[in-house]
């Protein structure tokens, strides 16, 4: 995600924010009309934690491009139109996330502890994020791409996940959800879900490609995302 895009969705999501609760105070007709654009409520009091999920996120996101910089030149990459489509949907469920209105209704009570687990949650993810990206060196890349003297890095949470930058990228999806309680969220985490998942069967294809035989042995050692589990 780039950093235009970021600062889009962050300004996006304060207006919004902002623009509900002045339709609110002055009693907007549309709106009260339209339940499901209507501001939720539930977060009257609460709005600290939505907002630290979306500084997180935009804290986060321009560290990635920041670090981004150092990455190796790429000697092949995954085509275009799959980029554009994995772009598309972690953005759209990025929006999904943040969007505070009523939407279909609530999966989760509006209790403060629950959403400041939902901030931990988020929190996690990008410590894990983070540290997954600074084992991965000038090997990482956000397309499915080999590397100039791609190296098979089996360092840090690489030990035991093969991809554990998406683990900790889904549990950033997931603290929002919490936080928000919407259903319109969960749908957002499960395009996220379904855009990682089709993006590991490509990038393991790439890599048995690439490296062979050692990546089916580090595959058989490892776990995808969740040791134990995937």
């Amino acid at each position: 995600m780039t950093r235009r895009k970021i600062f889009v969705i962050l300004g996006a999501s304060l207006c919004g924010a902002a623009g509900g609760a002045l339709a609110t105070k002055l009693h907007f007709h549309f709106l009260a009309s339209v339940p499901a654009l209507s501001l939720d409520n539930a977060f009257q009091g609460r709005w600290g934690f939505l907002v630290a999920c979306v500084a997180g996120w935009s804290l986060f996101s321009l560290y990635w491009d920041a670090a981004a910089k150092s990455a190796a030149p790429a000697k092949s990459t995954e085509s275009r139109p799959s980029r554009v489509f994995h772009v598309f949907l972690v953005n759209v469920a990025l929006l999904l996330e943040f969007v505070p209105v009523r939407g279909f209704g609530r999966f989760l009570p509006a209790y403060s502890f629950i959403m400041a687990a939902g901030v931990m949650v988020q929190a996690i993810g990008t410590f894990l994020a983070v540290w997954a990206r600074r084992h991965l060196g000038r090997n990482w890349s956000g397309a499915i791409a080999i590397k100039v003297e791609h190296q098979l890095i089996r360092s840090g949470p690489y030990r035991l996940l093969r991809h554990p930058i998406y683990t900790g990228l889904l549990a950033m999806y997931i603290g929002p959800a919490i936080v928000t309680g919407e259903w319109h969220a969960l749908i957002g985490v499960a395009m996220a879900a379904f855009a990682y998942w089709r993006k590991i069967r490509l990038e393991e294809a790439t890599l048995e490609v690439a490296f062979g035989p050692d990546y089916e042995a580090y595959r058989r050692g490892t776990w995808a995302l969740v040791p134990g589990l995937f």
